[in-house]
């Protein structure tokens, strides 16, 4: 296989997996959530597994991605989101809250066992090998990164429903009406604004996502790029 084949491959798993490992276990943490709370609608769909396949959409988690990486450098995603019976759960608004924060939750959790295991390895000089390394790193960029733009509150993002939640009816009743124009927000505002020369990606993912990362790269003694 040629040496820059090989590179774009391995490139590309550092990120992949990372990402695979995310969605799934993000999106398996709504279903297990919105069970404890009495909706067992994610439970009888088979979507409580922490198999990828059950998670993946195929235009969302991959092609969509793959296309626009290639066409504007941009990379958008979503996978197969996780049913959830609102109307199900024991307490509707409050118990809301909880189920949609436990995807970005559920990342933050993930983010933190990625930085663990890498002072861990530098604790003890333990030193795996590059790719193992940037593969754990990766883990901490993309976690982060799907846990603050999950949380941006526009429906159907997890921060939108989070906010209906928690904001009095009469606030609540018209932004949980954004939810069904889809993903049309959030694509005008992360690749048509942007395309307008407004670019609120760095002051809604990119500046939240490096503030944290300083207290991280500080610890781990890590050099920002």
């Amino acid at each position: 296989m040629p040496a820059n084949i090989a590179d774009e491959i391995r490139n590309i798993a550092i990120v992949a997996v990372p990402i695979i490992i995310a969605i799934t276990f993000h999106e398996a943490a709504h279903g297990y959530v919105a069970r404890h709370f009495g909706d067992d609608t994610a439970a009888r769909a088979g979507r409580i597994t922490l198999n990828p396949l059950r998670h993946i959409d195929p235009f969302g988690t991959i092609l969509l991605p793959a296309m626009l990486y290639l066409t504007t450098g941009f990379m958008f995603g979503y996978a197969k989101p996780v049913p959830v019976n609102f109307g199900g759960l024991r307490h509707p608004k409050q118990d809301m809250v909880w189920v949609a924060a436990a995807g970005p939750g559920m990342n933050l959790l993930l983010c933190a066992i990625s930085v663990l295991i890498i002072y861990v390895f530098e604790l003890f000089k333990f030193f795996p090998g590059d790719f193992v390394f940037e593969m754990l790193w990766a883990s901490v960029q993309v976690n982060l990164i799907l846990a603050i733009f999950n949380m941006i509150p526009l429906p159907p993002l997890d921060g939108g429903r989070v906010a209906v939640g928690l904001l009095p009816m009469p606030l609540a009743r018209p932004l949980a009406q954004v939810g069904r124009f889809g993903l049309l927000p959030i694509l005008l505002i992360l690749i048509v604004l942007p395309m307008l020369g407004l670019d609120v990606t760095k002051w809604l993912v990119t500046g939240p996502v490096q503030f944290l990362e300083r207290p991280i790269l500080h610890l781990l003694n890590i050099q920002a790029a």
